[in-house]
């Protein structure tokens, strides 16, 4: 991406009350490739990254505008991780409530990696999972987390750090 078009990617759109489809429209064309792939990466399926964009683009339209939204990419980035979030909570929902009956005859596979990193994740508070897949997943420094969660410096590294310990014993479980 050329130097422009991040600073293009950077500029907010002022949605009216008179033209608020084409400002989504607008929104969309500008960023449906970023919520796409940070909702791939962290539910690692294409149907919930598809789930994923729609509901973030079906929010920013019930919402109406963004005109207070300062750095639209990188709240389109959160959205989207907010919301695949979701996503994992509701699939490790479904897991939990399937039918004993059928799990006891069934041969379970052993869970890969990523598949438990997920079901660990789920288990954050909404919070804490947006702050860790923002600085693992979608690389974001510490200063950006800082600023995006008004936090200083050291309290994003430490709590980075606490995260980091509960997952792991969530993972050896």
């Amino acid at each position: 991406m050329t130097t422009a078009s991040a600073r293009i990617d950077e500029l907010p759109i002022l949605m009216t009350s008179r033209t608020p489809l084409a400002g989504v429209a607008q929104l969309y064309e500008r960023h449906y490739e970023t919520v796409f792939r940070a909702a791939l990466r962290i539910t690692g399926n294409p149907a919930d990254a598809e789930d994923v964009l729609q509901t973030v683009f079906v929010r920013v339209l019930a919402r109406g505008d963004v005109e207070d939204v300062a750095l639209p990419v990188a709240y389109f980035r959160r959205a989207a991780v907010n919301a695949a979030v979701d996503v994992l909570r509701r699939r490790e929902l479904r897991a939990e409530a399937a039918p004993d009956d059928q799990a006891r005859y069934a041969v379970q596979p052993p869970l890969l990696l990523k598949e438990r990193l997920r079901r660990a994740i789920a288990a954050l508070d909404s919070e804490d999972a947006s702050l860790f897949l923002l600085r693992h997943v979608e690389g974001l420094s510490i200063e950006e987390l800082a600023a995006m969660f008004e936090m200083e410096k050291n309290n994003v590294t430490v709590r980075l750090h606490r995260i980091r310990q509960r997952l792991q014993v969530e993972m050896e479980r």
